[in-house]
């Protein structure tokens, strides 16, 4: 039986796309350290980021943009997003493990699991190669934005970066439905 694992990264954040992962794993796959990305250091993560890459079946990432965010809000885009990530699979699983506790309509049979990405491997190599894959594209638009931090808060609402979204204002990545971005949209206005 193929079982894809999935998770999302960037629920949580006020830029930046969400960003989804799907895995499928060989039955005799040899990834020690497997758990939730949280938990890994980003040393760990970059490593285990490749070896998931080479050793899965197959694997797959979804996004949900900023503007999707907006539109239909944080859970139905990380939902979206994750429909993307299964249906991107070169390979149809029989069943999808979705860390969380509700899993979208992906057309076969899906289960929701609480701390899924501690517990299921698929899972967790999903969380990891979307945390990776995530972390990367918010250092790239620290590039353009370097003073918000992005490359370290990864759009979080850390300090520094309340901070310069107070100072220097709204970017094309922000999320605009997000509470501190809208008021200070409210508040400039």
């Amino acid at each position: 039986m193929l079982i894809a694992g999935v998770d999302e990264v960037g629920r949580g954040p006020l830029a930046g796309p969400v960003v989804t992962a799907a895995v499928i794993l060989p039955e005799n796959y040899n990834l020690p350290w497997l758990t939730d990305s949280k938990k890994l250091t980003e040393k760990r993560r970059k490593v285990l980021d490749v070896e998931i890459r080479e050793q899965a079946i197959c694997w797959a990432f979804g996004q949900a943009s900023i503007e999707e965010i907006d539109q239909i809000n944080i859970l139905q885009a990380s939902m979206l997003a994750m429909q993307r990530a299964v249906s991107k699979l070169t390979i149809r699983p029989n069943k999808v493990l979705v860390d969380g506790n509700r899993t979208p309509d992906f057309g076969i049979p899906s289960v929701a699991i609480i701390g899924g990405d501690g517990k299921e491997d698929c899972i967790s190599a999903a969380s990891i190669i979307a945390k990776v894959s995530r972390d990367q594209l918010m250092s790239d638009y620290s590039v353009d934005y370097p003073e918000y931090g992005w490359q370290s808060n990864s759009g979080y609402p850390t300090k520094q970066h309340i901070d310069a979204l107070n100072r220097f204002g709204v970017t094309p990545h922000h999320r605009l439905s997000f509470a501190p971005v809208a008021k200070l949209l409210i508040r400039n206005s």
